[in-house]
């Protein structure tokens, strides 16, 4: 199966859709996703690392991590969970913040329904990602989201490897 992770944007300007296939069973994809000790090993592009300072993976939950540059500076983020079904899905709304967990109202929220289906011994993981506004949308882009969560994704395939 080959793992290659394909973003496009819906043609309304305000929904970005990813899929990537995984060679490992949902299961072990799914934990990867929601367990704080293997989220922490592929969630940021490198040369950045993912720390959790909370990761309560429930419906009404919370995940409050930062991205940790090569010079030690910390961007936040917090990612407020909505609703979870185990091994299928999840629904969290991540916005920008302080250490906090306080939102930065200069970017914008993104709205996230991820689906993880099962192929056999192999796994395909679909993220619809809405924007308030297709210039949210835009902005995020901008940041390098597309090129940040493909590196990212890149990572797991290795840390399911292991």
């Amino acid at each position: 199966m080959k793992n290659e992770t394909v973003i496009t944007k819906d043609p309304s300007g305000k929904q970005l859709h990813v899929t990537r296939n995984f060679n490992a069973p949902v299961e072990k994809v799914w934990r990867a996703w929601t367990e704080k000790e293997i989220l922490e090993q592929w969630w940021a592009p490198k040369p950045f690392k993912a720390e959790t300072k909370i990761l309560d993976f429930v419906s009404g939950g919370l995940w409050l991590y930062c991205m940790v540059g090569p010079a030690g500076e910390r961007h936040w983020c917090r990612v407020d969970i909505e609703s979870v079904e185990t091994n299928k899905s999840f629904a969290s709304t991540a916005t920008f913040c302080d250490e906090e967990g306080n939102i930065n109202p200069d970017f914008p929220p993104m709205h996230w329904k991820a689906k993880f289906k099962s192929n056999g011994e192999n796994s395909t993981v679909e993220v619809s990602i809405n924007f308030d506004s297709e210039a949210d949308l835009e902005k995020i882009v901008s940041l390098g989201f597309k090129e940040g969560f493909t590196m990212a994704l890149g990572n797991l395939d290795e840390v399911l490897e292991a």
